[in-house]
């Protein structure tokens, strides 16, 4: 728990058994479910989270027999969280590639109840410009862009990011079934947010590249 708020996180994962272990064993004591979706990976992912599991109750696996796309994995772990009342729901990707130490930042505002949904920026960090590969820097502002102009959200950033963290209240209100289900996911959201005016806050995180493969479910 943080702040007397229950936290889940929920881990989408495709065809990552490099690293899924590494993600869920960084993830902080404070942390009280770990949802991990399996999106049909075809390697040893599901098997490792299992193993995990065993040692780890707050691990939690939900296994799609069909891919659905990153963004149908979380809509599968947010369905989740929403049934088992969580007060925060975090997303971190199963590919190693959100810092754990951001976690606290990226949550705070959704628990003690200043935002509805946060949602990290990576591309004003100190040195993002050199530690992000530039075409996915460039990439993400122009789309950045649009998003601010289809949600109305003009502070927000980096809409690419899939590190975010979203409050019970939302989970609830929005129609997930909805939201759009491949790349792109985050930003679908936003626009779905504004709908109900929920209250979206950006958060600076440090961008981690380089962690043994190449990102793919999230910009």
């Amino acid at each position: 728990m943080y702040l007397k708020k229950t936290i889940a996180v929920v881990v989408p994962a495709y065809n990552e058994e490099k690293l899924i272990a590494r993600t869920l064993k960084e993830i902080p004591d404070l942390v009280d479910k770990m949802i991990v979706v399996d999106d049909a990976s075809t390697d040893n992912t599901a098997r490792i989270v299992k193993e995990l599991a065993e040692n780890d109750q707050r691990i939690q696996l939900i296994q799609h027999e069909e891919n659905q796309g990153v963004g149908g994995a979380i809509v599968t772990g947010y369905k989740k969280a929403r049934d088992l009342e969580i007060d925060a729901t975090v997303v971190m990707a199963g590919d190693a590639q959100m810092d754990p130490n951001d976690l606290i930042r990226i949550i705070e505002p959704v628990a003690d109840g200043s935002a509805d949904y946060t949602k990290g920026n990576r591309l004003f960090y100190g040195d993002s410009w050199n530690m992000i590969p530039h075409y996915r820097y460039l990439g993400n502002s122009f789309l950045s862009l649009m998003t601010k102009i289809s949600s109305g959200y003009w502070h927000i950033a980096d809409s690419q990011s899939g590190y975010t963290a979203i409050s019970l209240i939302a989970l609830q209100r929005v129609n997930l079934d909805k939201i759009y289900k491949r790349y792109g996911m985050p930003n679908d959201l936003l626009i779905k947010l504004n709908q109900h005016d929920f209250r979206v806050r950006d958060v600076h995180v440090r961008p981690v590249y380089n962690v043994g493969e190449k990102s793919g479910q999230f910009g």
